[in-house]
C-alpha cells in the first residue's frame, strides 16, 4: 500500500462514508475566501452523492481526524472518471492535505480496470486550485463544465 502523508507527517487516507465517519465529513468547511469555489461544507457533497447515484464521496483523513471530503465519478459518456467535491477544513489547509488526498485518489482511480484519464474541473480564478492540479499532472483540455477549466491526467 502507498503512504500518502501532509507536510506534517500525517498519513493521509480516503476512508468510505461510514455511521461513525459522516458527521464529521458533514461539518468540513473551507476557509472563507473558498466558498465561491466550492460548498460551505461537505453536507451538500454527501446529499449529492446520496441523491444524485453519481458521485461516490469520500473521507479524507489525516491520522485519526476527518480532515476533508472528496468525491468521483465515472462518466460512461466521455469513458473518463472525474474528480469532484473537494474540500480540506480551513483549519488543516496549507499542510499538504490537499495534494495528499489528490494523490491517494488517483491511486485508487488508476488502479480500477480500464481507467485510462481522470478528470477535474476548477473556476479560473481558484489559482491554488490550478497549481495544485498542474502540479499533480493535470492538463487543462481548453473544456469548460458550466464556467469551470476541465483539466485531465492521462494514465
Amino acid at each position: 500500500m502507498v503512504d500518502f502523508t501532509d507536510r506534517q507527517g500525517r498519513c493521509v487516507v480516503l476512508d468510505e462514508i461510514t455511521d461513525e465517519n459522516w458527521r464529521a465529513v458533514a461539518d468540513v468547511a473551507p476557509a472563507d475566501d473558498q466558498r465561491r469555489f466550492v460548498a460551505a461544507l461537505g453536507a451538500r457533497y454527501l446529499l449529492l452523492s446520496l441523491r444524485a447515484g453519481v458521485w461516490n464521496s469520500l473521507a479524507v483523513r489525516a491520522d485519526d481526524t476527518v480532515v476533508g471530503h472528496v468525491m468521483w465519478a465515472y462518466d460512461d459518456e466521455g469513458g473518463a472518471h472525474w474528480i469532484g467535491g473537494m474540500i480540506v477544513d480551513a483549519a488543516e489547509q496549507g499542510r499538504g492535505v490537499g495534494r495528499a488526498a489528490v494523490r491517494a485518489l488517483i491511486g485508487r482511480l488508476a488502479a480500477l480496470p480500464g481507467c485510462r484519464e481522470i478528470r477535474l474541473s476548477y473556476h479560473p480564478d481558484n489559482a491554488p486550485a490550478g497549481r495544485l492540479y498542474a502540479g499533480l499532472g493535470f492538463v487543462p483540455t481548453g473544456e469548460f463544465e458550466d464556467d469551470e477549466v476541465v483539466a485531465a491526467l492521462a494514465l
